[in-house]
């Protein structure tokens, strides 16, 4: 009896770390993508998260560990600095009755990067609800996002591309069975 006891106990405290886990990272969602090995190990950082998640601002400085052969921000650096963000947006915007995808992406380079580069990912409520209403007809849709990767004086260094797809979780498990 007094085992049965404890196990519900340790139950409801494993509940309780995980719920204020959850909270912690919910809360200090900024520190904990800092700390994230791929992005701290490339030296970037995001400076803001709007809590709708429709804005988002990532810096980089320039390091040793993120430069180039010739002392410029290395390109594979530059591109991290972009890749995940819209992903991870539109996940938090459109809820879980969707599932949102990085498909492709590219890179045009258009100057050396030199110095601090920052990158700022806009999502406008258009963007959202024409997805929304594009899913209630079609399984699956793919959208372009661009951001500009910038210098101090707000010259474009590299401009990024991605391609997501968006579904409907429901006609998602739907399809599967």
């Amino acid at each position: 009896m007094a085992r049965s006891a404890c196990g519900s106990m340790e139950s409801r405290v494993f509940v309780a770390e995980e719920f204020v886990l959850k909270r912690l990272f919910k809360n200090n969602l900024r520190v904990m993508f800092n700390l994230w090995p791929p992005l701290l190990g490339a030296g970037i950082r995001i400076t803001r998260i709007q809590p709708d998640w429709r804005e988002v601002d990532v810096e980089m400085k320039l390091r040793r560990w993120n430069a180039n052969y010739v002392g410029t921000h290395y390109g594979g650096s530059l591109y991290s600095m972009t890749d995940r963000f819209y992903m991870v947006m539109f996940i938090e915007i459109l809820g879980r009755d969707f599932i949102a995808w990085d498909k492709s992406a590219s890179i045009r380079f258009r100057r050396p990067g030199r110095g601090t580069v920052f990158a700022k990912f806009r999502i406008m409520e258009e963007q959202i609800s024409e997805i929304r209403e594009a899913l209630k007809t079609e399984e699956k849709i793919d959208r372009e996002f661009g951001v500009d990767v910038k210098n101090a004086d707000g010259e474009v260094v590299a401009e990024v591309r991605k391609v997501l797809q968006f579904r409907n979780r429901k006609a998602d498990n739907t399809a599967r069975k």
